[in-house]
């Protein structure tokens, strides 16, 4: 008996190792609908990073992974906390000072954040849109995500081989 237990131990340590791994630190997960097209392509797999904003913050055009009542989005951080933003012209303007999105993405119909019943993005809050501007539910309807809806940031791609790699 003890010589089976011990012929089992070193898989039950990797089944827990990677668990462990799984739950706090990495995990894969699929791209569902259109929203950050072109950069991201429905069935895409990525790695979630959950340990991102343990010490932290999102920084401006971080991809993130948002947890919604019924699902996960996929997003990219445009306002950060106590920032005014607007798109006027499909222009990002940041506290009134233009900024320039070094990503491809749909054109941005004007938007003041005022929309949304404030004047900034409120403290231990994100707005965040996707790339495919036209097509995309993201904060401009669903408002301000909190600091604890985001589950971390992914910027690398696994699957399709043919995809794989970083993103911008």
């Amino acid at each position: 008996m003890k010589d089976k237990i011990k012929s089992i131990l070193p898989y039950i340590i990797i089944i827990v190792v990677v668990l462990f791994i799984k739950a706090f630190i990495v995990t894969p997960i699929k791209v569902n609908g259109e929203s950050m097209h072109p950069t991201l392509e429905e069935g895409d797999i990525m790695i979630l990073n959950k340990t991102a904003y343990y010490f932290n913050e999102p920084k401006r055009f971080d991809i993130v992974v948002v947890d919604m009542p019924d699902e996960y989005l996929i997003k990219r951080v445009i306002g950060l906390p106590g920032e005014h933003i607007e798109y006027k012209d499909n222009t990002l303007y940041v506290d009134g000072k233009e900024i320039e999105e070094d990503f491809e993405h749909g054109k941005t119909e004007d938007f003041n954040i005022k929309e949304l019943g404030s004047d900034t993005v409120p403290e231990d809050s994100y707005l965040v849109m996707g790339d495919n501007r036209e097509n995309s539910l993201d904060s401009r309807e669903l408002g301000f995500m909190k600091i604890d809806q985001l589950l971390g940031r992914t910027s690398l791609i696994i699957l399709p081989f043919n995809r794989i790699g970083s993103t911008k």
